[in-house]
């Protein structure tokens, strides 16, 4: 039908003034950012009266773009953003009209998104320039609004954001992309996280920019917004921009904010206090967690306050559950918090009198507030014995983490993870009952680390204290309970091996551990967003880790940490499972530039360092145990046959590297059995030398060609697998007689045969240089046994971490087989990662890079004699008194000589100036490498070490070498004819 002339003036009428009612209400530059979406406008001034009646009325709704109209009603937001799916948001807009639409108590909300999010490859391939006249005109602005800006980053950053967002560089003002530009460069110069506040003219408005690195996927802007909601704070306009800088994302937020009780937000105001805090939680406080859907979001808990109680469950249930899991379960841990919301807080606030840096008498007030909360901890009664038993063993466990913390950064407000440092005295009053699992030494110190996406624990047993960091990945639910159940205990464990392991350098042993959960992101198909993940948690709490351990005059530098414990801690961390290069030398910078007293000496194998897959300095020391475990065995493996199998596959770096010198030095060796996380290989005469060394430290074991096996052999495929209807099934490629033969076989079969074969396959030595600890235990090491009662291998030399378990070693020994166990066979990397950090502390990069191939010839000729003689007198000890196994003489070991250190440690500490006489110094000179003790121009610098180091360089070299090359009947007689001489004089 025609509308007749009347009708269309009508609507022309009608256009013309909903088109004078939006220039009226919306900022100039609001037509700006919609000038390229005419046909939405034009629907908007021609629909507009559709309001009164519609919910919505949507303007654009296309595969890369929504934009829609709405009444801004309480909600309307939050909606929107959890119908559409908000990681892929690349750019958001959202502006509100000053007044109502017309016939309406409501203002008018436009919202428009985009997704068209680049990857980081698209941005690091980007080839287009930036228009001369824009960058001209960007430049200009710059000058003249923010005449701080370093222009020399000009190119680059306006580079990044034309390649992520070619049509909002050409659209936006000058002026719009130098605030942009500006918010970039300063969040990057703030490490990632930064907010300010500007007024703007008139007093009605404050415009808040907020700039986050990589920051959390989902839900972000609905939390973001969430937070001004809470705080009564309007969102007038907001322009969001979502960039990649061809690493990760940034989050690049401007926001126009009223306060609704009509004061001003000024940077000084209490308010912006909260804002800020608030807005930096959102790094920490999962939207998917309880504690923010039910208490945050209905304003029962602050965000802070949220946040904390999420530690407290996560540090209640990991140091409960590893004894009791079917007790202190992680829903029974969430169930005592969340039932009773009032002693949540009230244990929140017991924290803030005891850490807030603006609490000014708390000597006076923490006694009686942490009396008040025993007493109603002591007194929980609801008249369920068992439920009641549990959770006051839970709030007893919380209250004992408030007590023995000894400093945190929650009270810093620019962090993404939280970190309390804890007296270990902690475990005696959580009491055996909790800890009876643990080996019976007390740690040196204890670290419990949180953060938005995971949590965990730097456990180091001695003050200098050196050890690997690793990440657990969970990928889902029930890999998520399982390592958290037990990733206290993993790490104790793992760092007390660590501290054993340690016993012949000047550090102490340590471990950090952390669980990733990344189950969500495997159930909605986003694996690719599992490495950002990775990142953010661990660039997180290396943070977390230097606003407590940076400190200044022996006090933590930051004013907003309470520190009660008041002294340098110098922590050495090294790389372990899933810590990239790129996260190594990002820790490694990060802690030069904060002033930490190691500098980049706090992680090792950076490029100034000695790379360990590099150099295989751990697989020299667990091949020379193999050697000399042989050997005592009547195999010498340079010129006699010999098999040997593997877990820990070709490309790893103990397994690999292990696998390369023996290769190289041992030409009659069968490799009967390789096993890694994408295949494992049985070759029943011995992998070909030719095709194993082609994808060596190149590929993992799926790309070991199965033509190449010998009759009999096999490989089985976890990589490639493939779905026939419900089932899951797994190649496997045998070699026959007449050649290859290929199948596909269950899951089950495959499960079977892949679990079978480290225990199966007969072989004269065992190195597990890879897989997860504890895969031999006290319920399967019968099976290592063949039908005859012979063990599988005669000697196992251990090159991963806690492969079997102490009770499997036992058990495995009692039938005669030669166990090396990790903390002697596996020592030699961190021996070497403790000479990188000599290195970092005496010679520049420069200097280092120079003679670094002299330098490592040294420390690699120490690794191989600190190997020998340990295995040399592990064996010597063994065959003095056989019904001793090898295991316990290495903890014997491994404890002298950490005895006679920490005595000496603390006897050096009182006699300081022993530490530059004669005799002494020889002792230092002989721990290190040959390049400098033979060199003058670094033996000078030898003194300029500090005095803690130089008391533990001296306590390790002489505690080593009173067990290894001791002879305690002579050194008994030196000792009785100097105490003749001084007390019997003739």
């Amino acid at each position: 039908m025609k509308a007749t002339a009347a009708e269309l003036k009508r609507l022309s009428t009608q256009i013309m003034e909903n088109r004078s009612w939006l220039m009226e209400q919306f900022p100039p530059y609001f037509f700006i950012a919609m000038k390229d979406e005419p046909e939405a406008m034009a629907l908007l001034e021609r629909e507009m009266g559709s309001l009164a009646q519609n919910r919505r009325l949507v303007l654009a709704d296309r595969e890369k773009c929504l934009i829609q109209a709405l009444p801004n009603v309480p909600g309307s937001l939050y909606d929107t953003l959890r119908r559409i799916p908000e990681r892929e948001i690349s750019y958001a807009m959202i502006g509100h009209s000053e007044n109502p639409l017309p016939g309406s108590d409501r203002t008018l909300e436009i919202q428009r998104f985009e997704f068209d999010r680049k990857s980081n490859k698209e941005i690091l391939e980007g080839g287009k320039e930036v228009p001369a006249a824009i960058r001209s005109k960007v430049a200009k602005a710059l000058r003249n609004s923010y005449p701080d800006f370093a222009m020399g980053n000009l190119d680059r950053l306006l580079r990044i954001i034309w390649l992520n967002n070619e049509n909002y560089v050409r659209m936006a003002w000058p002026e719009r992309l130098a605030q942009v530009l500006n918010l970039y460069q300063k969040g990057n110069q703030a490490g990632g996280l930064y907010l300010d506040v500007e007024e703007m003219e008139g007093g009605k408005e404050s415009r808040i920019h907020f700039a986050v690195a990589n920051p959390p996927q989902h839900d972000f802007l609905l939390q973001v917004m969430e937070v001004f909601n809470r705080l009564d704070l309007g969102v007038n306009r907001a322009y969001c921009l979502t960039i990649s800088n061809g690493v990760h994302p940034l989050f690049l937020g401007t926001f126009y904010v009223r306060r609704r009780d009509g004061e001003i937000l000024s940077r000084g105001s209490e308010l912006f206090s909260v804002l800020r805090n608030e807005l930096y939680n959102t790094q920490i406080l999962a939207t998917n967690s309880l504690a923010y859907r039910d208490f945050v979001t209905k304003g029962t808990f602050s965000g802070r306050q949220g946040s904390l109680v999420n530690a407290f469950i996560a540090f209640c249930h990991t140091n409960l559950a590893h004894n009791q899991p079917d007790r202190f379960g992680l829903d029974d841990v969430k169930s005592a918090f969340f039932s009773h919301p009032e002693i949540a807080l009230q244990l929140t606030e017991l924290f803030s009198v005891r850490f807030d840096p603006a609490v000014s008498d708390r000597e006076l007030i923490y006694p009686s507030a942490l009396a008040e909360t025993e007493r109603v901890v002591e007194e929980y009664n609801t008249g369920h014995r068992y439920l009641d038993e549990v959770r006051r063993a839970i709030f007893r466990c919380c209250l004992i983490f408030i007590k023995h913390t000894l400093k945190t950064n929650f009270y810093v407000p620019e962090k993404q993870a939280l970190a309390f440092r804890l007296d270990p005295a902690y475990l005696t009053e959580l009491g055996r009952e909790f800890t009876s699992d643990l080996p019976t030494a007390l740690p040196f110190r204890v670290t419990f680390f949180f953060s938005r996406f995971g949590f965990g624990y730097h456990i180091g047993f001695s003050d200098i204290a050196r050890g690997g960091w690793r990440t657990v990945i969970a990928r889902n639910g029930d890999d998520f309970i399982t390592n958290a159940n037990t990733i206290f205990r993993e790490n104790f464990v793992l760092a007390h091996t660590q501290h054993l392991k340690n016993k012949d350098i000047y550090e102490g042993g340590s471990k950090l551990v952390l669980i990733l959960e990344a189950g969500d992101l495997q159930r909605s198909g986003e694996r690719d967003l599992e490495t950002l993940r990775l990142y953010k948690l661990q660039y997180g709490v290396a943070n977390a880790f230097l606003d407590i351990f940076v400190t200044q005059n022996g006090v933590a530098k930051l004013p907003a940490v309470v520190d009660y414990y008041r002294e340098d801690e110098p922590i050495e961390l090294g790389p372990d499972e899933n810590m990239h290069d790129s996260m190594i030398e990002s820790i490694a910078r990060i802690s030069k530039n904060r002033g930490y007293l190691l500098g980049i000496g706090i992680m090792s194998s950076k490029t100034v360092g000695i790379n360990h897959k590099e150099f295989g300095v751990t697989s020299t020391g667990v091949v020379r145990f193999a050697e000399i475990t042989m050997a005592d065995l009547g195999i010498d493996m340079v010129n006699h046959p010999f098999s040997v199998k593997f877990t820990g596959g070709p490309n790893g770096d103990v397994a690999g590297n292990a696998m390369r010198i023996m290769l190289d030095r041992y030409p009659r060796m069968q490799i009967r059995l390789i096993l890694d996380g994408t295949a494992a290989l049985f070759d029943p005469k011995g992998a070909r030398h030719e095709e194993l060394s082609r994808i060596l430290l190149k590929e993992d074991l799926d790309g070991f060609n199965p033509k190449a096996l010998h009759e009999g052999g096999f490989m089985l495929f976890r990589s490639g697998s493939r779905t026939e209807g419900l089932k899951t099934l797994y190649r496997k490629a045998t070699m026959k007689a007449d050649g290859l033969f290929e199948e596909w076989i269950s899951i089950d079969e495959f499960s079977r045969l892949f679990g079978e074969l480290p225990f199966t396959t007969e072989a004269d030595l065992f190195i597990p240089g890879g897989g997860r600890p504890e895969t031999i235990d006290a319920n399967n090491w019968e099976r290592f046994f063949l039908s005859d009662g012979t063990p599988s291998a005669r000697a196992i030399v251990e090159g991963a971490n806690s492969f079997i378990t102490p009770e499997a070693r036992m058990q495995l020994q009692k039938k005669g087989v030669i166990i090396m166990r990790d903390a002697s066979a596996n020592k030699c990397g961190v021996i070497s990662s403790s000479y990188e950090i000599i290195a970092n502390l005496l010679m520049s990069d420069a200097e280092f890079l120079a003679d670094k191939e002299e330098y490592v010839a040294g420390v690699i000729a120490i690794l191989e004699k600190r190997a020998a003689d340990e295995a040399r007198l592990i064996l010597k000890r063994h065959r003095d008194n056989p019904v001793l196994p090898c295991t316990e003489i290495s903890d014997a070991i491994s404890t002298e000589i950490n005895g006679h250190y920490a005595r000496l440690f603390r006897f050096f500490q009182g006699r300081p100036e022993l530490l530059g006489q004669a005799p002494f110094r020889r002792a230092v000179l002989a721990h290190l490498p040959v390049l400098i003790a033979d060199n003058a121009r670094y033996r000078r610098r030898i003194a300029t070490l500090p005095q803690k180091y130089l008391c533990a360089i001296l306590a390790a070299e002489l505690g080593s070498s009173m067990v290894y090359r001791g002879d305690q009947e002579t050194e008994f007689e030196d000792i009785l004819r100097l105490h003749i001489s001084r007390n019997f004089p003739a």
